[in-house]
């Protein structure tokens, strides 16, 4: 289970590859997972399926991941591609990072070839590597996923996370310094961290540190997810939740769909107006859209996109990630 008192342990792990093709919805890029596993054992993560079995409780660091890296960019030596995202399936900045400083070499290589490139991250170790960044502002930005700012919650469903104030002053560090970030309040969770005063809470934090870009969604259900999910609002005391969640997301127990599930546009398109909305009211552009763009653009001089770099041959040595 994602709850636990016991640390986890920290491995090194060599790897064949480390750029993942992935396609999330139409958008097609590159993703960079400089680790297996993580310490923040989020309970609603997704990344805890049968590849990794282990995902709390075993965290390997892909240590050869910077000269794999740097091998595999050598195949575009002439061209550039989209922006490389770190990371779909972990967090680059998670306490690992402190012992073994992947993803800040992954980063510095990176740079080296000029390759524009976002993360996503819940870490304030991310702190550590503000000059690399500020350095590289016009080629990069840093996506924040935010899922509360309620302590008690947030102890609950991703109890291996940093304390809100401290992850809010990392990215006042980074908003001061000039660099793009945006916030990413995913999953939005039913009956825990969906109501209209809990989301605003969010965004008037995100006003007040200055930030322009929020994106957001709603929690999709796969059956270990479930599994954790009900858990959680037995701990929270909303076991009548439990048969809304059936509603809500059509299904009924036992759950035992692999795939992941949605919830229903009913309850899905009110909880995305309200966000919107008070998004909206704010002036704030909803999505980092722009923001790739913008890094993509300033390439547009001398790169060539990753479809004309023959994607047919890169997807048969590299693997597929679907979402």
């Amino acid at each position: 289970m994602w709850y636990s008192e016991k640390a986890p342990t920290i491995e090194r792990k060599y790897s064949k590859s480390i750029l993942r093709y992935f396609k999330a919805g139409s958008h097609i890029g590159l993703t960079i997972n400089p680790y297996q596993g993580c310490h923040h054992r989020c309970g609603y993560c997704y990344a805890t399926y049968k590849w990794s079995p282990d995902f709390y409780d075993k965290i390997y660091g892909k240590i050869n991941a910077p000269e794999i890296l740097e091998s595999e960019l050598n195949r575009w030596k002439n061209a550039s591609i989209l922006p490389v995202m770190i990371s779909s399936a972990t967090d680059a900045y998670q306490y690992a990072e402190a012992k073994f400083g992947i993803t800040k070499k992954c980063i510095q290589v990176l740079q080296q070839y000029q390759i524009p490139f976002y993360v996503f991250t819940k870490s304030s170790l991310i702190e550590r590597d503000l000059d690399l960044f500020r350095n590289y502002s016009d080629n990069c930005f840093i996506v924040w996923s935010i899922t509360t700012i309620d302590e008690k919650i947030k102890r609950i469903i991703e109890p291996g996370t940093p304390p809100t104030t401290r992850t809010f002053d990392t990215i006042r560090k980074f908003v001061d310094s000039g660099i793009n970030c945006c916030i990413n309040i995913d999953p939005i969770i039913p009956f825990i961290t969906d109501s209209e005063e809990h989301i605003r809470s969010i965004i008037d934090k995100c006003q007040q540190l200055g930030l322009r870009y929020i994106s957001g969604s709603v929690l999709r259900l796969r059956h270990d997810i479930w599994t954790r999910i009900r858990e959680i609002l037995e701990l929270f005391g909303i076991l009548c939740a439990i048969r809304e969640y059936e509603r809500i997301y059509g299904f009924q127990e036992p759950f035992l769909r692999e795939n992941n599930l949605s919830a229903n546009k009913t309850y899905t398109d009110k909880v995305m107006s309200n966000l919107k909305n008070e998004i909206s009211k704010r002036n704030i552009v909803f999505g980092f859209n722009e923001l790739t763009e913008q890094i993509t653009q300033l390439r547009q001089g001398y790169a060539i996109s990753l479809k004309q770099c023959k994607i047919s041959e890169f997807v048969n040595t590299h693997s597929l990630i679907k979402y």
